[in-house]
């Protein structure tokens, strides 16, 4: 039986996917700023005010602190909470919630309680919004123990991603993308879901290995088909979860390719590109004819100026000329 298909948008699946697991189980529900009256800041949880009503679909003060303590506290107690920020950024100032509570207590408890609770909104820039309002936070929260991290790059990744974290047992950091809330892609009507931890190639090469995530993945893939051109034939792997990391898939590829690559809107220091380089040349060392390459933003917050942003943000042809470097190629 063929499956059946169809064109929603990025948020229109993360509605979907957070409307879904809610008619299943009466433990799930949304909280954050804007959610129901206004059906989300970008429209992500359009409808679901009608559906499940204000006890389920809770519009909260602008105290990203308060919210994400009743929401640690409630899942707790057997509920499921989902937590919108507007902006990841704005996650920081409820970070002591999400760090020193959600994180740890089923350790601090020795397993008494967990924290099945999802923090989901977008990460990372967005266009012209400033130093504060720009940053890239996936690496912060993977550098904690007993968090999960998803960055997904599309719509039917997000769907599915969301879901499995939405019945998830452990904390999960849902990072999404101003950017990507109108991409649309066709999904299956059909219920899926997509396992945490698994990265997955979307293009196969054998001459050089890219690793990136997020909506930077678009990045990637188009330097991919413009090195093909080239006679280079690159291999993507989109991480998709951040934490945990698919190390044997970036290790598999590395091993057949003997480069690699990493691309990150993020940066530099202590960034998940270090994290791999590291391991890569940990566990792979031997497979590797050329240094590993790094891409990340400059190490400096981002600019408001819409053309030092653009000097500042990964650009394509740098991500092409790093690729040639890997292969030894003059650029």
């Amino acid at each position: 039986m063929d499956t059946i298909m169809a064109e929603y948008t990025f948020r229109e699946v993360i509605a979907q996917a957070m409307s879904e697991e809610m008619r299943k189980d009466e433990s799930v529900y949304l909280m954050g700023e804007e959610v129901a009256e206004y059906n989300g800041a970008y429209k992500a949880s359009k409808g679901m005010l009608d559906e499940f009503g204000p006890k389920r679909v809770i519009d909260t003060p602008i105290a990203e602190l308060g919210f994400s303590g009743i929401a640690v506290g409630s899942a707790m107690n057997g509920n499921r909470p989902i937590v919108e920020f507007m902006t990841f950024n704005f996650s920081l100032v409820g970070i002591d919630q999400i760090i020193n509570n959600a994180a740890k207590i089923r350790q601090m408890s020795g397993g008494q309680w967990n924290c099945p609770i999802v923090f989901r909104g977008p990460t990372a820039s967005a266009g012209q919004l400033g130093a504060t309002h720009s940053q890239a936070l996936e690496s912060w929260y993977a550098n904690c123990p007993g968090l999960k991290v998803i960055v997904p790059s599309n719509p039917y990744d997000a769907k599915g991603l969301l879901k499995s974290a939405i019945q998830d047992n452990d904390p999960v950091i849902f990072m999404e993308s101003e950017q990507m809330y109108g991409d649309k892609m066709e999904i299956p009507e059909e219920e899926y879901y997509l396992p945490i931890g698994k990265a997955d190639v979307k293009r196969e090469g054998k001459d050089v290995t890219l690793v990136s995530f997020g909506k930077i993945m678009k990045l990637a893939m188009q330097a991919a088909e413009d090195m093909e051109k080239e006679g280079i034939s690159v291999e993507v792997i989109d991480l998709r979860t951040v934490r945990p990391l698919d190390y044997d898939t970036i290790l598999t590829s590395v091993k057949k390719t003997n480069r690699l690559v990493v691309l990150e809107e993020a940066w530099p220091f202590a960034s998940v590109a270090s994290e791999i380089t590291y391991m890569v040349q940990q566990k792979a060392f031997d497979y590797l004819d050329a240094p590993i390459k790094r891409i990340t933003t400059p190490d400096a917050p981002a600019p408001y100026s819409s053309a030092l942003f653009a000097e500042w943000f990964p650009k394509l042809e740098t991500v092409k000329e790093e690729i040639k470097k890997a292969m030894y190629i003059k650029a």
